[in-house]
């Protein structure tokens, strides 16, 4: 028998291009990235909305209270939201499309969003109050 070794083709610093792998990628918009979105998206409403309730953009109106419980809300909405997709999408592995990281990350400004609004609602009651 004879045997003839064959090289593998040269490459470049190891790099394949994608048509010659046989790996599959997930491109555009999927529904996990939609649904992880929408709880970043909840999330950095209710910390703007916090922030400027805190800072008191709205000083001597009724509108800071409003403020300040509406950033409560969409707070703990978007974690809703964020808990509900990691529960969809528990057998997923990072790297899927199903956008688990997005979701973990969504917490982030939902939780700030939720402190600075009780933050300013507990300021404006203490105000209320007279201490």
């Amino acid at each position: 028998m004879d045997y003839k070794i064959i090289q593998p083709p040269r490459q470049l610093s190891g790099y394949v291009p994608l048509s010659q792998t046989n790996s599959t990628c997930v491109k555009g918009m999927t529904t996990g990235r939609g649904r992880a979105l929408v709880g970043v998206a909840v999330g950095l409403i209710s910390l703007g909305i916090g922030w400027r309730a805190k800072v008191g953009h709205n000083k001597g109106t009724g509108s800071a209270r409003t403020a300040a419980v509406l950033a409560l809300v969409l707070g703990f909405i978007g974690i809703v939201l964020s808990v509900v997709h990691l529960s969809i999408t528990t057998g997923a592995v990072f790297g899927s499309g199903s956008e688990k990281a997005v979701a973990i990350f969504a917490f982030v400004p939902n939780l700030i969003g939720i402190a600075l609004g009780g933050l300013a609602l507990r300021t404006r009651s203490a105000k209320a109050h007279g201490t």
